[in-house]
């Protein structure tokens, strides 16, 4: 592989300048990702830690090998809702290593109302499930939970993707043959005892977990009889009288250990195998990704100086470089594994389409992984266009990404508009992960245009009755979308809602796209296979 040639000259004032405004994007996104992580009241974190419990971050620092990386998922989930008072929605998932196996880790924050669930925190939970259905993880449940936030009761528990799906997805795992072990080190309630019921082990710490279908005040209620939490479900009575845990842990430590030493035993399956090469650093420094990554989308960036500064070696074998150049494609390794790379560079037109759907179907045949690169303004537009098949091609990109049964990981260093967004593995098409960048933007179309659109709409409605616009009018009213798209098509906004898995600096995204590829190889790929693709 050839290494790519930079254009970029670090040293121009140009370069310097765009680099100072981006590491004042970088250091609001530090400040409100800490205040998240730190979000806990002091009050909740002092009561949780006299009770001689380790805090849910701290719980999985333990579990895992150490000086092995945790790849923390959906880190600002509910964020800016609530009066940000669930940080990370209340539950920490991410994909660590435990005893050399990449593992799926979902961990109750006791100090957020309890652990309680929302709907943002239901949302969390199940993608993490869905991860590790995907990738065949095994799956570690760090139970601390009180269940659902009742306030919320109608937003998280009678849907399809509410609170039952735990267990539904807990029963199609299993089936699956993937490992599920679960440790009680707190409240474990109501529907969430099923967690435990349902997992491969389950180990519980003593004078701190609990596991009941109906807690002391509603068996009160109930019944009139009166219980201790430990006497109805307490480490005791599940390890030793109703056999629902398996294994007795002391305190947090050692239900940690314990779930370490059960890893030992879980079977080793066959992996998908890729030709690995040698891990090497980019030629080109990552920091150098502060001074080029979009901060005003309407300048163009050239997708192979963030392609540079990502893969091993800054080598790229371009394909089709000369042809439809408004996308970039070609293969490259990251850390050692073998991806092939779609990268936006302009707007999508039917060469390019053609040229990303080609593409697609040489990573599905040769198996090799797709590392998609969104800055996307979406597909060109105009009679000459449309009469040229606009829809025809794109639509046969859209089929080959839907139907690639390689790993798709997608990142979105710029922005994410309209219909580019599907043909570019947005999150509809089921990347295996999906980050975004803290400049990044995602909506159906740029604020300008949607301003153009709904004024146009706007003053056509008017002209129907024989009115016009005053000019007041449709400034006021340009201002107002603007600032809506501004602020609903934010990678905070986005990343709130659990729209993608998270928001990343740039210097981690060649880090977070090794892990997302290991994880990946523990199932073998499934076969694609295409439909009609019209000609």
């Amino acid at each position: 592989m050839y290494r790519i040639e930079s254009k970029v000259d670090t040293k121009a004032a140009e370069f310097i300048q765009h680099q100072k405004e981006f590491k004042e994007i970088l250091k609001e996104f530090r400040e409100k990702q800490s205040s998240v992580i730190n979000g806990s009241s002091p009050r909740a974190v002092e009561k949780h830690k006299k009770r001689g419990k380790l805090l849910a971050r701290e719980r999985i620092n333990l579990l895992i090998d150490p000086n092995t990386p945790f790849l923390e998922l959906s880190t600002m989930a509910a964020y800016d809702r609530y009066d940000n008072q669930f940080p990370s929605a209340g539950i920490i998932t991410g994909i660590g290593v435990v005893q050399g196996k990449e593992t799926l880790i979902i961990a109750n924050d006791a100090t957020v109302k309890g652990g309680t669930y929302v709907k943002e925190t239901i949302k969390k939970h199940v993608r993490a499930q869905e991860i590790a259905m995907e990738n065949h993880l095994p799956c570690v449940y760090m139970v601390d939970s009180g269940g659902v936030f009742l306030p919320e009761q109608s937003n998280v528990f009678p849907d399809r993707f509410d609170f039952g799906r735990f267990f539904y997805n807990q029963a199609r795992m299993s089936a699956a043959g993937i490992p599920q072990i679960a440790i009680v080190m707190g409240s474990c309630t109501a529907g969430g005892a099923y967690v435990p019921a349902m997992s491969d082990e389950t180990i519980i710490v003593k004078d701190q977990g609990t596991i009941f279908i109906g807690g002391p005040p509603l068996v009160k209620a109930a019944t009139g009889e009166e219980v201790s939490a430990e006497e109805l479900g307490g480490a005791d009575v599940h390890t030793s009288i109703s056999g629902v845990a398996d294994h007795y842990a002391n305190d947090d430590r050692h239900a940690l250990q314990i779930c370490r030493n059960i890893f030992q035993t879980l079977e080793l399956k066959p992996k998908q195998q890729l030709q690995l090469s040698e891990i090497e650093e980019p030629f080109y420094d990552p920091e150098e990704l502060y001074g080029i990554a979009p901060i005003d989308l309407k300048q163009a960036v050239d997708a192979r100086e963030i392609i540079a500064r990502i893969v091993d070696g800054s080598r790229f074998q371009e394909f089709k470089a000369r042809y439809a150049p408004t996308v970039i494609t070609g293969f490259a390794n990251i850390m050692g594994y073998p991806v092939g790379i779609i990268a936006s560079n302009g707007v999508l037109f039917s060469e390019t389409s053609l040229k990303g759907a080609h593409f697609v179907e040489l990573c599905s045949k040769r198996n090799i992984p797709i590392l998609f690169l969104q800055n996307i303004t979406g597909f060109i537009v105009g009679k000459e266009y449309e009469r040229k098949g606009i829809a025809r091609d794109g639509a046969k990109f859209v089929h080959a990404v839907a139907n690639a049964n390689v790993p798709k990981i997608t990142v979105v260093f710029g922005g994410s508009f309209g219909a580019g967004n599907y043909a570019m593995a947005g999150r509809a098409y089921d990347p295996r992960l999906l980050f975004m960048w803290p400049n990044a933007k995602i909506s159906v179309m740029g604020g300008e245009q949607a301003a153009g659109v709904l004024i146009q709409v706007k003053q056509d409605q008017l002209a129907a009755r024989g009115k016009t616009m005053a000019k007041e009018d449709i400034e006021k009213l340009r201002k107002d979308i603007l600032e809506k798209y501004e602020y609903e098509g934010s990678a905070y906004y986005s990343t709130s809602r659990l729209w993608d898995d998270g928001i990343i600096d740039p210097m981690d995204t060649r880090k977070a796209v090794a892990m997302g590829i290991a994880m990946s190889l523990n199932k073998p790929f499934d076969e694609t296979k295409y439909g009609i693709f019209r000609m």
